[in-house]
């Protein structure tokens, strides 16, 4: 799904001109899905460990948090993957994404200008995109094991040890990419944090961050095949 260069009536000239970053459709599910994800993350971090447990009275006590977490997974799952319906295009890595993955030290650095022009997502974002894609699949896989345990027999034990492993190594695999796409966000990059309410971003905020993007949305660049 693109999006489409708008005027902002507010405003006018380059730099009061607004372009739709993320459409309505877009920042509803991103929101509903970070819900989904949030409840699943305050109830598993409550079962991982007993000091932890205190969590789940943010969310009604053990017995609730025990029933829901499963249904909120399943929500997540399904949420993710209208996500990928949505986002799958742009999400595939291009050369401007191996450029700029040789130029993540600017980045890090905080120095965009020595930084190659990238689309509407960055490499950065991709990896968190694909981490939570294939993430949520063994959370998911690993869970019905957990949600199912009984029905796995003692001769295969180890496949209820394995569902834990994995679902333990896959959650805080999200958790850390969950961390760093908050920060990222919220305190790294002005702007972004409000893109994703507002579905607007400056003419400059985009030039600046996703060059390659912006000159295809205004018509400057044919679109990627």
């Amino acid at each position: 799904m693109s999006s489409h260069a708008i005027s902002s009536p507010r405003t006018t000239g380059e730099a009061g001109e607004r372009i739709l970053r993320y459409t309505l459709v877009e920042r509803v599910h991103h929101w509903v899905g970070a819900l989904f994800y949030v409840y699943c993350l305050i109830t598993g971090l409550a079962f991982w460990s007993p000091y932890m447990f205190w969590l789940a009275a943010l969310v009604g006590g053990g017995p609730t948090a025990r029933f829901w977490h499963p249904w909120m997974g399943l929500a997540f799952t399904a949420s993710m993957f209208w996500m990928y319906k949505m986002w799958r295009g742009d999400m595939a890595t291009t050369d401007a994404d191996r450029r700029w993955k040789a130029a993540v030290k600017h980045y890090i650095e905080n120095d965009d200008q020595n930084l190659p022009p990238e689309g509407r997502f960055n490499y950065g974002q991709k990896i968190f995109f694909w981490l939570m894609f294939y993430g949520v699949i063994l959370l998911a896989l690993s869970g019905f094991g957990l949600w199912f345990v009984e029905s796995i027999p003692w001769s295969l034990h180890w496949l209820r040890l394995l569902c834990v492993t994995v679902h333990v190594v896959a959650a805080l695999a999200t958790i850390g990419g969950f961390i760093i796409h908050v920060y990222m966000g919220t305190a790294m990059i002005r702007g972004g944090f409000t893109s994703i309410i507002r579905g607007e971003v400056s003419v400059a905020w985009a030039k600046t961050h996703h060059r390659l993007w912006y000159e295809q949305v205004t018509g400057k660049l044919p679109p990627r095949k």
